[in-house]
């Protein structure tokens, strides 16, 4: 358990169940048959719709049916910070406060429909309220973590071409002092109080914005988000997504996999730049009509996470401790080989997903300008994730490593996740990344670079190495234990927090 809080807890998602989740009679029937619905077009029962968008579909909805009293009283939005400040929408507030956003980017910073707009923000309301106002201009979303520097945040406007960015005091400057290189940039909209020169606030132009707001009709595969990758390998590439994929695509994972309802309240503490946050902190939980709650924690607190009434759930699946879990509709997911057969159960292979002859919709679409990279991901009829793994005989799919980080031992093919997974257990490992070594005997070695936990730090090295290494041969087959060791003040991150095996695999592969 020690294990999975230092390693998952960053990204962890909790559902915050009511006293009393039961709702009866007509109401619980009209939920289920909506929430039904969209799980059918998952499984591939009915037809995905020529025309879907996740505000006007889903959102006003589910304010219609909060409006007449059909839809237990939860609200659809919740966030509080350390100094006792709270927010609260119900999902008709959300849907009047979003059309007036919507409004603010159409006429305000002169946004049309197609239009890239990069959103650089924390945990704040408004990043949510962005995101449904998007959706009803028809605007392409991209969101980044708090944590990118001027350099990352003027690859990205230069990148994607968005022709608006907002942010808040804290990176105005930053993005300041890349305004001579963006071109495409037309306006820049701060969320905070008070002005700055050259800037639009938002709240302000909420304060006078109508709520009279007609949502444009997206087709399904109309573009809806654009990720960025982390840039583990090169460049960060954009990776882009339809208004279907997310926004019918979780209904399954918010029925099922986190056993949602509109009695529950969802809290996931992911930044708001990774994908996660699109996951379960937008789509999965309202289109369940659930509560998002959040907390805005500038920085991770264990001890914040402790004092709420809290628990993880998964419905009616036997769980195995270290496996992913099995595939969920509509993906069909197997274990393949290098051209793209699949393995027998049991054998190592790349993890992918059947494309052919149907590619699922929730998918993403294609790396954006980048049509060389997209044709990359697909080997026979499978779209690879580049990931290695192994299925069990009861199509439970197992993590073993990324493809291009897999250690090849003497013969030995080691994944560096189980050996990190081992080494962060003991207590004297705070992170650790573990990467291929060259070797005169075995070709290569396991390498292990550790940042220690403070309470080590004057420990006997030697004695530690041999320690660790010990540990790692009792919690792994012994011929996985790292037979190298570095101890580090810190490990190589992409902006968005992400350990960087490359760069510490390539430094050890520079002198050969």
């Amino acid at each position: 358990m020690r294990a999975f809080i230092k390693s998952w807890i960053p990204q962890c998602l909790w559902i915050l169940r009511s006293p009393s989740r039961t709702f009866h009679g007509n109401n619980r029937l009209l939920i289920s048959q909506i929430i039904s619905h969209y799980e059918s077009i998952n499984q591939g029962k009915k037809e995905l719709p020529e025309y879907f968008n996740f505000a006007s579909d889903v959102l006003d909805e589910w304010a219609r049916l909060e409006k007449d009293g059909r839809k237990p009283a939860n609200p659809a939005f919740w966030w509080v910070n350390d100094e006792g400040e709270e927010v609260k929408w119900s999902f008709e507030e959300l849907g009047s406060l979003s059309r007036k956003a919507a409004n603010v980017l159409s006429e305000a910073c002169g946004l049309q429909r197609g239009d890239r707009v990069v959103a650089v923000l924390p945990r704040v309301p408004e990043w949510w309220l962005l995101n449904v106002a998007c959706m009803r201009a028809g605007i392409v979303l991209i969101p980044g973590t708090s944590q990118l520097t001027a350099k990352d945040i003027s690859y990205r406007l230069q990148a994607s071409k968005a022709k608006c960015i907002v942010t808040n005091d804290t990176l105005a400057p930053a993005v300041e002092s890349v305004l001579p290189g963006s071109q495409f940039l037309k306006s820049k909209l701060i969320v905070g109080q008070g002005s700055r020169a050259g800037w639009l606030n938002l709240k302000e132009l909420l304060a006078v914005a109508s709520a009279d707001h007609k949502c444009v009709k997206t087709r399904s595969q109309d573009p809806m988000l654009i990720y960025f990758t982390s840039g583990t390998t090169g460049f960060p590439k954009m990776v882009l997504h339809s208004h279907s994929s997310y926004g019918i695509g979780f209904a399954i994972s918010g029925r099922y996999w986190l056993n949602l309802t509109p009695s529950d309240i969802m809290w996931n503490t992911s930044d708001t730049g990774w994908v996660k946050a699109a996951w379960s902190s937008v789509f999965s939980p309202w289109i369940c009509g659930s509560c998002v709650f959040v907390h805005n924690m500038p920085q991770f607190k264990p001890e914040v996470i402790a004092e709420v009434a809290i628990c993880a759930n998964m419905k009616g699946m036997k769980i195995k401790p270290g496996s992913l879990g099995k595939a969920v509709p509509p993906y069909d997911v197997q274990i393949v080989d290098d051209h793209g057969a699949v393995v027998p159960t049991g054998e190592e292979g790349t993890i992918a997903v059947r494309v052919q002859p149907t590619r699922p919709f929730c998918l993403f679409s294609e790396y954006l300008d980048n049509p060389e990279k997209t044709a990359a991901t697909v080997r026979g009829d499978f779209y690879v994730t580049g990931d290695r793994g192994v299925m069990d005989e009861e199509g439970y799919v197992w993590f073993v490593g990324r493809a291009d980080d897999i250690i090849n031992s003497a013969g030995y093919r080691i994944g560096p996740f189980e050996v990190e997974s081992a080494l962060v257990e003991h207590p004297a490992v705070s992170e650790v990344a573990v990467v291929s070594s060259p070797d005169p005997e075995r070709g290569e070695v396991v390498k292990a670079f550790i940042v220690l936990a403070p309470a080590f730090v004057s420990h006997d090295p030697e004695k530690l190495i041999h320690e660790l290494q010990q540990h790692v041969k009792k919690v792994t087959a012994p011929y996985k234990y790292p037979r190298k060791v570095e101890f580090v003040q810190g490990l190589p991150k992409t902006a968005t927090g992400k350990i960087q095996r490359k760069v510490l695999k390539n430094k050890e592969w520079a002198n050969l």
